[in-house]
């Protein structure tokens, strides 16, 4: 009896057993790969940060070609540079992040890659959604970002960020080109030019008064200058 009670728990745990390692494997599947991030300084406004990413193969008939990542608020385009990646792999800005592909690598393979970001943004952890591009078109999007600690299939790479460093800024931005100022110095050439022209004329007018003045004054001198000869003439006719 106590043998029949022994083999039949041994067989209950036998069977359940099984049944966790199926749930395991259930589980573990469909994460099996996925895409993922890294950083030489995980701090907000750390400067000059490499961060290396991987994604991992899942397709067991091509290789990766392309990646499209989109950049997280506080991160821009023309902001990092690409320090190493697969050979031949070249790094295109667009106008939310960039792409990073070449000749696809081969099957299986991981596509590591890494680049320079000029600054981090203030922030407490950075997502940075990833489409892999197969060579045979098959695309994997590795962009829901988990939040309240939820359990997403398709996780963005996380990057989770410290404290910043005491004393740290924010990267003041390139200064804008200087405004040329010999448009604007130019462009009042008009009104002095009528300025001038003003001027003329008044001056023009002030001496055409001057004139008149003038011609008054000599005009009574002659006058006086005839009454005086003929004041002369007649006295002289009357001695």
């Amino acid at each position: 009896m106590n043998r029949s009670r022994t083999g039949l728990q041994l067989r209950r745990l036998g069977i359940a057993a099984v049944g966790a390692l199926v749930a395991v494997g259930v589980a573990a599947g469909p994460a099996a790969a996925h895409a993922g991030v890294t950083a030489s300084d995980p701090r907000a406004l750390a400067e000059n940060v490499t961060l290396s990413f991987t994604s991992e193969a899942e397709s067991d008939t091509a290789g990766i070609s392309e990646l499209r990542v989109v950049l997280p608020k506080g991160i821009a385009p023309d902001a990092l540079t690409l320090k190493d990646a697969p050979k031949e792999w070249k790094l295109t800005a667009t106008a939310d992040g960039y792409t990073i592909g070449g000749p696809a690598l081969a099957t299986g393979t991981d596509a590591e890659y890494s680049v320079t970001v000029r600054q981090l943004p203030d922030e407490d952890s950075l997502a940075f959604k990833t489409l892999e591009t197969y060579g045979d078109g098959k695309i994997s999007r590795w962009i829901e970002v988990p939040t309240d600690g939820e359990k997403v299939d398709n996780p963005a790479p996380v990057l989770k960020l410290k404290a910043a460093a005491p004393g740290a800024k924010v990267i003041a931005p390139s200064p804008s080109p200087t405004p040329s100022t010999a448009a604007p110095s130019a462009q009042p050439s008009a009104p002095v030019a009528s300025a001038s022209a003003r001027a003329t004329s008044e001056e023009d007018a002030g001496g055409g008064g001057t004139a008149a003045v003038v011609g008054v004054i000599a005009a009574v001198l002659l006058l006086a200058a005839a009454g005086t000869v003929w004041w002369v003439r007649r006295n002289r006719g009357q001695a």
